[in-house]
């Protein structure tokens, strides 16, 4: 997501050198949530600009690794425990690449993708569904037993479906929502725990 004027968390991002005020968010999930440590393998999916990679890059520190995955290409990053892939993460030739760079299953998924809205409530519903188990399926790919998920949604008819498909693969599955969200969006995160392998198929 990219600057917007007249916004507070632009603001704070421009002069803190975030490449987008969706880093706040990041950051206050992190806070709230625990969701990665220094050492973990972290998979990024969406990752352009680079807000959240530069958050996760971080915390995990030199003794971890983030990937970040974009069909758009993402500026190059100084940090040595950053790797960029442009590509469309639901092809198994980029799973592979994703795998090969991390060396391990990941401790830790984070996606931020987002379907482009319509204002139709039900084409939405359907859009982003369909956005939440593509990410889903990718994350089966990638993750270790234990690891945790979070996920981009917004409210919509079909949430009970899709918590019930996290719940299938994770031992606990929450919503919440960081006050950096900008006001009047209804998004919110799902963050999965516990991830059970052999739940799948």
């Amino acid at each position: 997501m990219a600057y917007t004027p007249q916004d507070s968390y632009f603001k704070k991002a421009k002069q803190a050198g975030y490449r987008s005020r969706a880093a706040y968010k990041l950051v206050e999930l992190q806070q709230r949530l625990r969701l990665m440590k220094a050492g973990d393998l972290v998979v990024d999916l969406g990752a352009a600009p680079g807000g959240w990679l530069q958050i996760a890059a971080k915390t995990v520190g030199a003794s971890g690794k983030v990937v970040g995955v974009d069909l758009q290409a993402i500026a190059p990053y100084g940090e040595r425990n950053v790797f960029l892939i442009q590509g469309d993460i639901a092809q198994p030739e980029i799973q592979q690449k994703v795998k090969e760079l991390l060396g391990a299953p990941a401790h830790c998924v984070i996606s931020d993708l987002s379907p482009k809205l319509s204002g139709i409530r039900d084409a939405d519903a359907a859009r982003c569904l369909e956005l939440n188990r593509s990410a889903l399926q990718v994350t089966l790919q990638l993750l270790r037993r234990g690891g945790g998920l979070l996920i981009k949604s917004f409210v919509n008819q079909e949430l009970q479906t899709f918590t019930s498909e996290l719940k299938e693969h994770f031992t606990s599955v929450q919503r919440t929502r960081p006050e950096a969200s900008r006001e009047g969006s209804s998004e919110f995160y799902f963050y999965a725990q516990d991830f059970r392998p052999q739940a799948q198929g």
